[in-house]
């Protein structure tokens, strides 16, 4: 299949899902053109399947703000009509979804061709930013019009179904994990520079806004580092950074707490790490914490949105109600104070996440796809 790809290519969890899911096509033999306008931070690797197409939104004095979604369907029609793509695949509804409507439009005028569109919602795309009176009609009307709507999970599909008149199906494709890359043994020289006194290492992985309660992760390490001797690992960047490391010295921990800012190699710092933080007031899966258990790595997060979709209660980790600092911290001093009980939770996220697992996702959006592809297509699958 000739597949184009829309998505925002930042390191926020649709970008980084689609680029994945893009890259494991292409291993597969499908032929994948992404369309954006930088390439996608996870799109690091040759493939000779892989093909990326940049946006370039001109600038005209006439325009306080550039025209991007104009330029964007009109990159569509152009990938579209001069590489045959078989169909679109749009991550985020806002603006890829109505985008790719207009493209569609253009390109069935152009040359008679009706290109499917495929539209995948990850989140605060319905949750946040959907919501809002300026958006809301563009929004249900540019999901209607999809061929087919994709959610990552059941939260997400009945928080979509509560705010907007959506009159289609929504299929549930969780997000996934490549569990082999995840899956590593902690370098031991890295863990004995983060903590050379084998304190325990506790990690949150971010985009540092609000919605991610960042300020609830100091306070939680505030109390575990009085119980034991622990080290924290703030990976990301954004908006609340600043306050986040006021936060650190108004606590007296700033001195174990490391910023790393933005990270491509998760799977080494998870590697070495023992419990991910997770405090968000809204989370629509969870891609961090997936990868977190992938690495074995035990989540404590709270009980928002789809989390408790991934992280079991007593099992992979630990759920809390948003904004509950006291039970997150004495679930994690007790967790952490008991080595064989941490091991113990530190194997059941892994097997966990495993279900979770690549091989086991893409088949489902191989399937989806088939539906919509032209016959010829089809039978070369």
């Amino acid at each position: 299949m000739k597949i184009g790809i829309v998505c925002y290519p930042t390191f926020g969890g649709s970008g980084v899902l689609a680029t994945e899911l893009g890259k494991a096509l292409a291993d597969k033999g499908h032929q994948v053109h992404f369309i954006t306008y930088q390439q996608p931070v996870r799109l690091n690797v040759f493939n000779a399947n892989i093909f990326y197409h940049e946006v370039r939104v001109p600038t005209y004095p006439l325009f306080d703000y550039p025209p991007y979604e104009l330029a964007l369907a009109s990159t569509m029609v152009d990938v579209i009509i001069n590489h045959d793509l078989d169909l679109l695949h749009v991550h985020y509804a806002i603006p890829h979804a109505s985008a790719a409507y207009m493209a569609k439009q253009i390109v069935k005028q152009k040359n008679g061709r009706n290109i499917p569109v495929i539209t995948t919602l990850h989140g605060t795309d319905i949750t946040l930013v959907g919501k809002d009176k300026t958006y809301e009609p563009v929004v249900t009307f540019s999901i209607n019009e999809s061929d087919a709507i994709t959610a990552v999970s059941r939260n997400l599909k009945e928080e979509t179904y509560r705010y907007f008149d959506i009159k289609k199906e929504i299929d549930v494709i969780y997000n996934f994990v490549d569990v082999h890359r995840f899956d590593k043994k902690p370098l031991e020289a890295f863990r004995q520079v983060i903590a050379p006194d084998n304190e325990k290492i506790l990690i949150h992985a971010s985009n540092f806004r609000k919605v991610k309660r960042v300020d609830d992760v100091v306070k939680v390490f505030a109390q575990v580092s009085k119980a034991l001797p622990a080290k924290l690992l703030m990976v990301g960047d954004g908006p609340e950074r600043h306050a986040i490391e006021e936060l650190c010295r108004q606590y007296g921990v700033d001195a174990q707490v490391r910023f790393l800012g933005k990270q491509e190699q998760m799977e080494e710092i998870l590697a070495v790490s023992d419990l991910f933080l997770l405090p968000s007031e809204y989370e629509s899966f969870g891609l961090a914490a997936l990868e977190a258990m992938a690495a074995r790595v035990v989540v404590i997060s709270s009980n928002a949105g789809g989390l408790a979709e991934i992280n079991v209660h007593g099992s992979t980790g630990f759920l809390t109600q948003v904004g509950d600092v006291d039970t997150m911290s004495k679930y994690a001093i007790e967790l952490l104070s008991n080595n064989s009980y941490l091991a113990e939770m530190k194997e059941k996220a892994y097997q966990h996440a495993c279900q979770f697992d690549i091989s086991k996702i893409i088949p489902q959006y191989e399937k989806l796809y088939s539906r919509f592809c032209r016959m010829e297509t089809v039978k070369k699958c």
